[in-house]
């Protein structure tokens, strides 16, 4: 099988900071009379990465125990400093990152150098850069209108790179970058051509990351368990399969039915399994152990995420950038994430976890997990969403009920940064995209939602 892997501010710098404060301290604190809050490490459970997890971070990324705990953590209160900023910047806003062995260092990029003191009262590092990562996405979005009516096999990625304030374009041959730029007609303050020998391709041939056969042939990899209402069945790649396609387990038994199917384009898919096999809030980690998952919080880029398949297991590596379209020799595929772990075939599917934080399937890539390789995923959340799917979690997983007392606010949808919500008489405002799951509510996860 193949392998694929607003308009401008005028302020003075003290009106930035005390507008900026202002905001990020109400959410922060939440109502007066609320209680005591969790971190965002609490409350995303970076606790309860298991030792497998754990061990497969010191293995690939060079790190010892208490540092692979301290990443996890430091990269869940990064991305809640982060989504507080994003919200608060508004049009300046310019991306964010984490770097370091343990991620201790959250850079905010920002187009306004009046900026720079609030950022830097949260504990962040600022950055001033020239673009908006809004007019970064836009420019992302004309490359991807223009690799519909044009050849991108020899420029087969393309993605919005925050640390270098530009939109990339790796290619085989610049000649094919530039005229895909050209198509586009975007302008080239805003681009880097990369040159890559690197041809991603898919990753072919009910815990996840564990082997299913598809029409008793090929084989690939289940992503995460879901339910949809009463259904049970998992999420995996949409190149695995088309909709109709039968699939058997690892132990070759009849198990399941692909509901639905996306690629190219994207790459999505479900699969409603029969009686025999019940969902599980896992994925399997090293040597068949349990990895639990509690949640879909969307990772940062530069954080750590580990990776289960059934050719090569586990094996973990940092988050490149995200929103990423690779062309494939099926197409070309948009709002992926493109890591540094490596993945060979029949790991497609596969899980992509970081601490205990579903994040996606494993679409393709290049090179393997002897020389390393690049690879790509699609996010899970996405996935959700466009199937009505519910991620099966540790913390309760179970199909929403019809109503949700408190507002508009509700258990199983999928929220992304931005988004506003009321629940309890208040407004929200998200500020990572999730699931929305029991327990997650507004008022208890300040990591996941900013009062306003």
């Amino acid at each position: 099988m193949p392998h694929r892997h607003l308009p401008r501010r005028t302020r003075s710098v003290g009106a930035a900071v005390a507008a900026t404060a202002a905001l990020l301290v109400a959410g922060l604190s939440g109502s007066a009379s609320a209680g005591p809050t969790a971190s965002a490490a609490q409350a995303l459970r970076t606790d309860a990465a298991p030792p497998a997890l754990l061990e497969a971070m010191e293995r690939d990324l060079g790190l010892d125990r208490q540092q692979a705990e301290r990443r996890l953590a430091n990269e869940a209160d990064a991305g809640t400093t982060a989504g507080r900023l994003r919200a608060a910047l508004g049009s300046d806003f310019a991306g964010a990152w984490v770097s370091g062995a343990e991620s201790g260092t959250l850079t905010v990029a920002t187009t306004d150098a009046d900026d720079v003191p609030a950022i830097e009262a949260q504990g962040a590092k600022a950055t001033v850069v020239r673009h908006s990562l809004t007019a970064l996405d836009a420019a992302k979005s004309r490359l991807d209108r223009a690799a519909q009516r044009n050849d991108t096999t020899d420029a087969p990625v393309w993605y919005v790179d925050v640390r270098t304030n530009t939109v990339v374009v790796q290619a085989v041959r610049p000649s094919a970058a530039r005229a895909l730029l050209s198509a586009a007609g975007i302008d080239r303050s805003l681009t880097r051509i990369e040159k890559s020998a690197d041809r991603p391709r898919a990753l072919y041939d009910l815990r996840g990351g564990e082997a299913y056969y598809i029409n008793n042939s090929g084989r690939c990899s289940i992503g995460f368990p879901v339910t949809k209402g009463t259904q049970q069945g998992y999420a995996t790649a949409g190149h695995c399969g088309r909709t109709g396609d039968s699939t058997s387990g690892h132990n070759r038994v009849a198990q399941g039915t692909f509901q639905g199917s996306v690629f190219p384009g994207r790459d999505m898919a479900w699969v409603a399994t029969n009686s025999q096999w019940t969902a599980t809030p896992h994925v399997k980690g090293q040597g068949g152990q349990n990895v639990q998952v509690t949640g879909s919080t969307q990772a940062p880029v530069g954080a750590s995420v580990c990776r289960s398949g059934s050719t090569t297991g586990w094996h973990c590596g940092t988050i490149q950038v995200l929103n990423t379209s690779v062309t494939y020799p099926e197409g070309t595929i948009s709002g992926v994430t493109q890591t540094t772990v490596c993945a060979e075939p029949g790991d497609s599917g596969g899980s992509y976890i970081s601490g205990s934080q579903a994040q996606g399937v494993t679409s393709g890539g290049s090179g393997n997990c002897s020389s390393g390789g690049t690879t790509f995923f699609q996010p899970i959340n996405p996935l959700l969403q466009n199937y009505g799917l519910t991620l099966k979690t540790t913390g309760g997983g179970e199909e929403p009920p019809e109503e949700e007392p408190g507002g508009t606010w509700s258990a199983g949808t999928v929220y992304q940064p931005g988004d506003t919500v009321t629940y309890g008489g208040a407004t929200y405002r998200c500020l990572q995209g999730h699931q929305a799951q029991t327990g997650w509510e507004p008022s208890n996860v300040p990591a996941l939602w900013q009062r306003v």
